[in-house]
């Protein structure tokens, strides 16, 4: 496999990471298809890296638990999808060094498939018949969270790259009704879930997102929608991101790092909050299915509880970058309002027990 690992060198190359983010089935692998094809027709390299098929399946299985197994399963995912930032970087470096084995979270079929990935890549950017190369690689996910495309933004600076981003928006109910035609269906919570988390770019607000699209699905995409894809790829690829962090970057970067700490810290201590619940539960001798019930309706609040706090956070309430004193307390906050409404849920559960 050495042979594959040739690295996607950006130093001749003109270079731009283009994210497509949107809901499951909202029409970004549609998208990715003819927007590639365009790409390629017009001489230019294109890499896709789907991240269904480089990060394991396993890593996607979110489940509700009583205990820390939720949180291994969401560590797992986190550090997945990191590895592929990663295993990018090293094919976007200047220098030939060797690239290392596969990490034990990358299985072999996925590695085989991400090289191979790269490697479509260097050849299309190597191998153009007039003047500098040009490449395009589209990074095909969910990026729901606004901090999972600055990470591939933070790439694109580092290695003065274009960057942009395109949204594809689909009202819920289609992406749910295409998820149930696919041969490998989410559960309609998860999508359900995930359009309550989708935070779309915000170019008005976030500087680092003014190279921004949005276009709807409605099962095809028009020439016009196209066009628009590659001006946008095309305009990000002329001003390429200079490495320099400005303060105002910086300032960004710690607003998202605080953000993330915050919810971090918030979630483990509403887990432990969560599992004692349960326990109590148990105790109270609340019939399973009562059990059932109160475990979904208990991470049901936890997440509101947290993604009201993320949404605080990036909004400058409660807590900023520079006090740790300011995210103690918000933390502190968050936590003892979920509490209040846990004890006030097991009330009423054991009430509704009572009365059996």
């Amino acid at each position: 496999m050495e042979a594959l690992a040739k690295p996607v060198s950006s130093e001749n190359a003109r270079t731009c990471l283009c994210v497509l983010c949107g809901l499951p089935a909202a029409g970004k692998s549609t998208l990715v298809q003819v927007l590639s094809e365009s790409l390629r027709k017009r001489g230019w390299g294109c890499c896709v890296l789907c991240y269904d098929d480089l990060i394991p399946d396993e890593a996607y299985q979110l489940r509700i638990a009583e205990s820390d197994e939720l949180s291994h399963t969401q560590t797992h995912w986190k550090v997945s999808r990191r590895e592929v930032l990663q295993r990018l970087e090293q094919l976007l470096k200047r220098d030939h060094a060797p690239l290392r084995a596969p990490e034990p979270s990358f299985g072999e079929d996925t590695w085989t498939r991400f090289l191979r990935a790269a490697h479509d890549a260097a050849e299309s950017s190597c191998h153009l018949p007039h003047g500098p190369a040009t490449l395009v690689i589209l990074l095909d996910d969910n990026f729901y969270y606004q901090s999972m495309r600055y990470e591939v933004y933070q790439l694109a600076r580092k290695h003065s790259l274009g960057f942009c981003q395109l949204h594809v928006h689909c009202p819920v109910n289609s992406c749910l009704s295409r998820n149930q035609a696919r041969s490998r269906p989410l559960p309609d919570e998860v999508v359900v879930e995930m359009a309550k988390r989708m935070e779309a770019p915000n170019p008005v607000r976030n500087g680092w997102e003014q190279r921004s699209l949005t276009l709807t699905s409605d099962g095809a995409f028009s020439p016009q929608d196209v066009e628009l894809s590659v001006g946008l790829i095309a305009a990000a690829m002329d001003d390429p991101l200079c490495p320099i962090q400005d303060d105002t970057e910086q300032k960004e970067a710690d607003r998202l790092s605080c953000a993330s700490s915050v919810v971090h810290q918030a979630d483990q201590a509403c887990r432990r909050l969560v599992s004692r619940a349960m326990q109590g539960a148990r105790e109270r001798k609340v019939p399973p299915e009562s059990m059932k019930s109160l475990a979904t309706e208990l991470n049901q609040l936890k997440t509101r509880s947290l993604d009201d706090l993320r949404k605080a956070a990036l909004g400058g309430h409660p807590t900023s970058p520079g006090g740790s004193g300011d995210l103690e307390r918000a933390v502190s906050g968050a936590v003892a309002a979920f509490e209040r409404e846990t004890s006030n849920c097991i009330r009423r559960y054991s009430r509704g027990n009572a009365e059996l």
